[in-house]
């Protein structure tokens, strides 16, 4: 297990990221995205199901830690009512999935957009 606390969290497995990354967007109240020079978003497909999602990250650090790789990404971040209120029903309505913060193994945990709200609102009702 590593020292580094940016490693620690990158090393749980897909269903503690998620719990954490539920955690820190309360907290923070944004998501994190990836996104090129022409403000396009990432938009990534699982190599198993061939499912194309979105992968959402709790932080900048997180974000560009993943897209370190790639000169041309850059961290976004979306307010949680806009997440909500336009990124919900649109990629609802394009039918992606939304991949919560991808790890240092490439697992994550994909889920449905209205799900992921649901789950966020349901953790802000306890909050």
């Amino acid at each position: 297990m590593s020292s580094d606390p940016l490693e620690q969290v990158l090393e749980m497995n897909g269903e503690e990221r998620y719990d954490y990354f539920l955690n820190e967007v309360l907290e923070e109240r944004e998501i994190w995205i990836l996104v090129n020079g022409d403000s396009h978003f990432l938009k990534l497909e699982s190599e198993d199901e061939g499912v194309a999602y979105l992968p959402v990250w709790p932080s900048a650090v997180f974000a560009a830690a993943y897209g370190n790789d790639s000169d041309d990404l850059s961290p976004k971040s979306i307010s949680l009512p806009d997440f909500f209120k336009k990124w919900v029903p649109g990629l609802t309505k394009d039918g992606l999935e939304i991949g919560v913060f991808p790890g240092a193994d490439d697992t994550l945990w994909i889920t449905e957009p209205e799900e992921l709200k649901r789950d966020l609102q349901d953790e802000l009702s306890n909050f």
